[in-house]
Order: C-alpha cells, then sequence, then structure tokens
C-alpha cells in the first residue's frame, strides 16, 4: 500500500479552499517543509505547486533563468534529461553533461567544466536520487563545487524520489523540488520548491509562464495564504497527515532506516533468487534498485510483472538505456513484512513461467 489508511482517511472530507483551517494547513505544510530539511527558516520559503512532480521542476526551470545564461545540467538519467526537454521547450539556453547511469558522477569533470567555463552558467540542476537507475547522485560535493566556483550560481536540486527518505546535508542548494507523493507519503496532486528567498525574490519577472510562475506563487501564498488558482485540497489534507505521521515514525532518519532495511531485504532476497543489481552497492540508494532480466528465454516482463499485478504486487519496468532491466522500489507505506511477501511471490511467478531458480 503507497499510503496508510490514517492518510486515506484525511482524504474523505470537504473544505473550503478559502477557509480559515486550510489556511492554516497551507501555512503548517509550508513551515513543517522547511524544518525537515534542516535549512534555516530565516532563509528558505517553501512554494507549492499544483500538479506532478515535473511541472515544479519546470516553475524552477522557468522562474530561474535570466535567458542570457545557460543552465548546466549534470544527468545520468531519464529525469535529468527531462530537465533538457524543459528548457529545449520554453527555450532556456542549457548544457547537459550526461554521465553513466549507474556510476557516480566524476566531481573533477563537473570541477573542470565549471573552472573553464563556469562563467556562461546562471545556475547548475542536477537529479538527487535518479530513479532511472536507483543511483544516489553526491549533491553535498557537486553544491560545494558549484559554491565555490561562484557563489552567484544557482544550485537547483531534483530531490523528487529522495527528500524525506534520505538523510542529506542540503546545505547551499537554492531551490529544492520534491512531490506529495513520494518519500512523505501523501497521494500526487502537488509539488513543493523549498527555495533560498533571496534567490526567489530575484525570479520576480523571470518567467515566461503564468500558473508556473514561482516568484508569484510565493507571493500569493505569503499575501493571503491561499493558492492563485484552485487548490488540490484533499492532497494537502492527506499530506498534512502524512507529515504527522512522518513526525510519528521519528522524522526522516527514522524513515530513512525502514527503507535502508527494506531495501536490504529486498537485494538480499533478489540476490538469493540469481538476480544481479544494475548499480553496485556503494553507488545505491535505498528508494529503487534496478535489477537486470534473467538469462531464460522464458523470461518476457510483461508476463512477469502481469503476473506479479495479479498477486497485488506492483513493480517498475526499466528505464535505463544500455541494458534490460526491471527496478523494484520500497518506499512508501511498506515494511520488511511487505518485501518479504513480494520475494515470495517473484518466486511463485518465475516457478509459475518454468523458470527455475536460483535463475541465471
Amino acid at each position: 500500500m503507497g499510503v496508510s489508511s490514517r492518510v486515506r482517511t484525511a482524504l474523505n472530507r470537504d473544505v473550503g479552499s478559502r477557509d480559515i483551517e486550510f489556511i492554516g494547513i497551507i501555512k503548517t505544510i509550508r513551515t513543517t517543509l522547511v524544518d525537515i530539511s534542516e535549512l534555516p527558516s530565516k532563509d528558505y520559503t517553501t512554494v507549492l505547486v499544483q500538479g506532478s512532480g515535473t511541472f515544479a521542476v519546470e516553475s524552477v526551470l522557468n522562474s530561474t533563468s535570466d535567458r542570457d545564461k545557460s543552465i548546466l545540467i549534470l544527468a545520468s538519467g531519464a529525469y535529468g534529461k527531462r530537465m533538457k526537454l524543459i528548457c529545449d521547450k520554453a527555450g532556456i539556453e542549457s548544457t547537459m553533461l550526461l554521465f553513466s547511469e549507474n556510476e557516480p558522477m566524476p566531481l573533477e569533470q563537473v570541477r573542470e567544466v565549471l573552472k573553464t567555463q563556469g562563467g556562461s552558467f546562471g545556475a547548475v540542476a542536477v537529479v538527487h536520487c535518479e530513479t532511472t537507475s536507483g543511483i544516489l547522485n553526491p549533491i553535498s560535493e557537486i553544491g560545494r563545487i558549484v559554491k565555490e566556483t561562484d557563489d552567484k550560481l544557482l544550485f537547483i536540486v531534483d530531490a523528487m524520489s529522495s527528500f524525506g527518505g534520505v538523510v542529506a546535508d542540503f546545505t547551499g542548494v537554492d531551490f529544492l523540488i520534491s512531490s506529495a507523493n513520494k518519500c512523505i507519503q501523501g497521494v500526487p496532486g502537488f509539488a513543493f520548491v523549498i527555495a533560498r528567498i533571496d534567490k526567489l525574490v530575484e525570479c520576480q519577472g523571470k518567467a515566461t509562464s503564468l500558473s508556473l510562475d514561482l516568484y508569484d506563487q510565493w507571493k500569493g501564498l505569503e499575501g493571503n495564504g491561499q493558492f492563485r488558482f484552485t487548490p488540490p485540497t484533499h492532497c494537502l489534507l492527506g499530506f498534512m497527515e502524512a507529515l504527522n505521521e512522518l513526525a510519528t515514525e521519528g522524522g526522516i532518519p527514522a524513515r530513512a532506516k525502514r527503507y535502508q532495511e527494506n531495501n536490504r531485504i529486498i537485494k538480499e532476497g533478489m540476490k538469493k533468487l540469481g538476480f544481479r543489481t544494475f548499480v553496485d552497492d556503494a553507488n545505491d540508494g535505498h528508494i529503487i534498485t534496478s535489477f537486470y532480466y534473467p538469462n531464460n528465454e522464458n523470461f518476457q516482463f510483461e508476463e512477469f510483472y502481469d503476473r506479479l499485478s495479479d498477486k497485488g504486487q506492483l513493480i517498475y519496468p526499466g528505464k535505463v538505456t544500455k541494458a534490460d532491466c526491471f527496478r523494484i522500489g520500497n518506499i512508501g507505506h511498506l515494511f520488511p513484512a511487505d518485501m518479504y511477501h513480494l520475494l515470495d511471490c517473484i518466486e511463485l511467478v518465475l516457478k509459475a513461467m518454468h523458470i527455475s531458480v536460483p535463475v541465471s
């Protein structure tokens, strides 16, 4: 189950978008997100954005660009590439450094590019947990390189799949982006940007989109506490309960520990079944893991997926470009017992597909 019964129950009532109670909930959510990021509240604020996480990424890229300097995109998978596509569609100058999907970003190469071309960039953008493969990129180190190069360079981090589930140091990040339905364990419907206030103020008048203007969205929230346009009321009610659950669990460290245990069980269990991981353990995060297809003529991913789905177990198709893989995520309202059950189901499905265990 992706979300808890408590979060589902919170969705089951109506509230007016301009009600005093609802405005108070919005304020609490915004404040709490800054608090759990461990960034100083005097310097940072939260801007809530209707739509998926990509809406918020596009909002940041569109609202921060001066159009006279390029955005340097450090990409190691589909979501880094998506940033490039956003920039191309919006006519924003951008340069993409494309790295391996299953190896750490070479920091010296990043340093060298910034050293030799830094003056042509206005911002550096990177995905923290690139769920194409599951790799966790070293944002702290990248952030230090960015700010050492030029402290005026914006540092933009897509922490969509990591915020709330990975203990991380976000010092130096100017715009931190995530969404309601990942590690905070809410439901889809909105995303959020934890932004450095002085950098956000500099965004005034830059956006070429009305609905995705991050500065105007912030001014609206600051002015009367309301969204400029219709807010996802029920999603926000569920998210408020999800934040309460996070606090009850013990905050991000406790949640990260649970996810790490889920991930350990999956990796060890899949290894016993004969599967190999796409990313080695030293570089893989604990959010989602990519596994190579087994070398067996009876293995067809679509059948494998459908048979698991029939048992109530949902996994992900692969997204990496250079290998046949599928992915298993372990975030959400999931616990070790759920991981062991999934492994049992995988073994049953393999046998039903006439694939001997361990697979080759």
